[in-house]
């Protein structure tokens, strides 16, 4: 996993910005289609023909972020991208969805202070990708590092913990293969 701290001048500028693109997409009307994929579009590292993400909607730099074409984020998804997410086209998310490919260190020390002893807020990171036609049920938290395959669905509520191959049903906490499809 990489390590960051972000409160680092760099990310703090990333930060303002996307908060500032956060508000106005999430404050544009829902028939203000256009102006809507063209915040999209300046938030996300890529959006992908007949992307959608219904507001509100929420993550930490938005450039870090791509979606293929046809994805969907149903109301109140988080992305938290502190590492690449890639999601791939097809895919469906239900509401509530939250992808962290952004933790923290388990010791406290380390959470706090950096290997020097300098204070900070430091964060570990790990890409997440999502295949093609995948459906994450609502409520699910996908964590760092996870990669889900090409047709899979999660089921509402899991928390993936771990890689998930491609074209079966899993869930639970934490989320574990049910059954091929």
């Amino acid at each position: 996993m990489d390590e960051f701290d972000t409160r680092g001048a760099d990310l703090m500028e990333k930060h303002h910005r996307t908060r500032r693109l956060l508000r106005r997409y999430n404050e544009t009307p829902s028939d203000a289609g256009e102006t809507r994929a063209e915040v999209l579009s300046e938030l996300l590292g890529r959006v992908g023909q007949g992307g959608w993400i219904e507001p509100p909607f929420f993550c930490d730099y938005g450039e870090n972020i791509f979606l293929g074409a046809g994805v969907f984020l149903n109301f109140n998804c988080t992305v938290l991208d502190g590492a690449r997410v890639e999601i791939g086209e097809g895919t469906l998310l239900g509401p509530g969805v939250q992808i962290y490919a952004t933790s923290h260190p388990l010791a406290a020390g380390d959470r706090i202070y950096d290997r020097d002893g300098v204070p900070g807020y430091h964060t570990t990171a790990a890409p997440v990708t999502i295949g093609r036609h995948v459906w994450i049920g609502g409520g699910a938290i996908i964590l760092p590092g996870v990669t889900i395959g090409d047709g899979t669905t999660i089921g509402a509520g899991a928390v993936v913990t771990s890689s998930v191959p491609e074209n079966v049903f899993a869930a639970g906490n934490p989320c574990r293969v049910i059954r091929t499809l």
